[in-house]
């Protein structure tokens, strides 16, 4: 069996893509909030997430992942209120940014981690646009405060990456990944 070891809906829609049928048990884990650098701070999250998962669920194959956003340097995580929504927004306004999904699987003993990153560029906004996306979209469970696949063409200028990674599970390489671990396991038994 698969587990997604996440709460989030979004994961679970971009995971139907690879498997019909798959198991949500969502991990009660304390999140690292801080770590040297982004990419190992999502890659470390995911792990603890798989891991909380794969004790009970030796044979399955359990997939952990956490994204956040980088921006000037600084891990943007969700906002609080919708003000704080907006201020992210408009500091995002103009400029680049990094999104990093770790994803980490476990498989009959066997850990396989990795980071992903895509990076998005938000055309200028305006106080107008930005209350106005406020009003068509829930951003407070999301980082950064966006969602891309939720009217992201009234942000986003340009994305170099995978767009699946920015909505929050890189399915191609999530692919690759699998099969590359199945193939170790296979080697091993």
């Amino acid at each position: 069996m698969i587990i997604l070891a996440s709460g989030s809906p979004r994961r679970a829609e971009l995971l139907r893509r690879l498997y019909k049928e798959f198991a949500i048990i969502v991990p009660h884990v304390s999140e690292l909030r801080y770590a040297d650098d982004a990419a190992l701070l999502v890659e470390l999250n995911a792990r603890i997430k798989a891991d909380a998962v794969s004790g009970d669920h030796f044979s399955d194959l359990v997939i952990g992942a956490d994204t956040v956003i980088e921006h000037r340097g600084h891990i943007l995580g969700k906002p609080s209120d919708l003000a704080e929504a907006a201020s992210i927004l408009l500091d995002l306004s103009g400029s680049e940014h990094r999104v990093l999904s770790g994803v980490a699987l476990i498989f009959k003993g066997i850990t396989l981690s990795w980071v992903e990153v895509t990076r998005v560029r938000f055309r200028e906004l305006d106080k107008a646009l930005i209350m106005n996306y406020l009003s068509l979209v829930p951003v407070l469970d999301k980082a950064g405060a966006y969602g891309i696949q939720d009217h992201g063409e009234m942000l986003v200028e340009s994305i170099s990456g995978d767009l699946d990674n920015v909505i929050g599970l890189p399915v191609a390489s999530l692919k690759r990944h699998i099969y590359e671990l199945e193939r170790s396991v296979a080697r091993i038994q």
